[in-house]
């Protein structure tokens, strides 16, 4: 069986549930990106690590590159400036959330992705199972070799416990794929958004299953009814 990444899924969705107009919050230096097939292919990020000799290339190795659309700002400032016009005869389908692993951030990529998302839309989150202290620390506080997750895993429970139209789990695999659909969720957890802020990594760790609704990584066939 395939080895599950973000990248797996996202190409699974594709292909299984006819998933197409992309959006990649947090491109950087277009690892995932460019693997894409789709002529709706959004990038969002504030410093794109990558230019045009590297457009070039990728653009051979997959012509769908060339419908790609750049836009090297915030995400903040993208929903603000060109969400609604980019965003108003075609809904979002797909969308990877990869940008600044910081529960604030990330609750608001989710929230303007769902405002423009379509029905059968899925939001795939990265970084949301961080396995140590130091992996999911903040962004001032990180000085540690290895992975930044940040505190990812906090947005996956607010949306948990705050959005009964939402269903969201986290499959493990790959950091922690968080996955996102407008689907009514079966229960709702009982935190709040203050009291979710003051929970620490210790907290996490005694409550790892339950707050992210773990699912083993086989979970994402059944889930979406796809054939592994």
């Amino acid at each position: 069986m395939k080895n599950m990444d973000r990248l797996f899924v996202l190409k699974s969705l594709m292909q299984h549930r006819h998933l197409k107009n992309y959006l990649e919050i947090g491109v950087f230096n277009g690892h995932i990106f460019f693997r894409i097939k789709s002529n709706f292919k959004i990038a969002v990020d504030p410093d794109f690590v990558f230019g045009n000799g590297r457009k070039a290339i990728k653009l051979l190795l997959n012509p769908y590159n060339r419908y790609n659309q750049y836009f090297e700002k915030t995400s903040d400032d993208f929903f603000a400036q060109d969400g609604p016009r980019l965003f108003q005869n075609k809904k979002i389908e797909l969308a990877l959330i990869d940008g600044m692993h910081e529960c604030d951030y990330v609750i608001r990529d989710v929230e303007h992705t769902l405002n423009h998302a379509a029905p059968n839309a899925v939001i795939v989150l990265h970084d949301c199972n961080p396995l140590s202290a130091e992996a999911a620390c903040s962004f001032k506080e990180w000085n540690y070799p290895g992975t930044w997750n940040g505190d990812v895993w906090k947005a996956i429970l607010y949306f948990r416990s705050q959005r009964k139209d939402l269903t969201c789990f986290v499959l493990d695999a790959d950091q922690g794929l968080g996955i996102i659909v407008k689907q009514p969720a079966t229960t709702l957890l009982p935190y709040d958004k203050e009291q979710i802020s003051q929970f620490t990594y210790q907290d996490l760790a005694l409550n790892r299953a339950e707050w992210l609704g773990l699912q083993p990584s086989d979970y994402f066939y059944d889930f979406f009814k796809i054939g592994a």
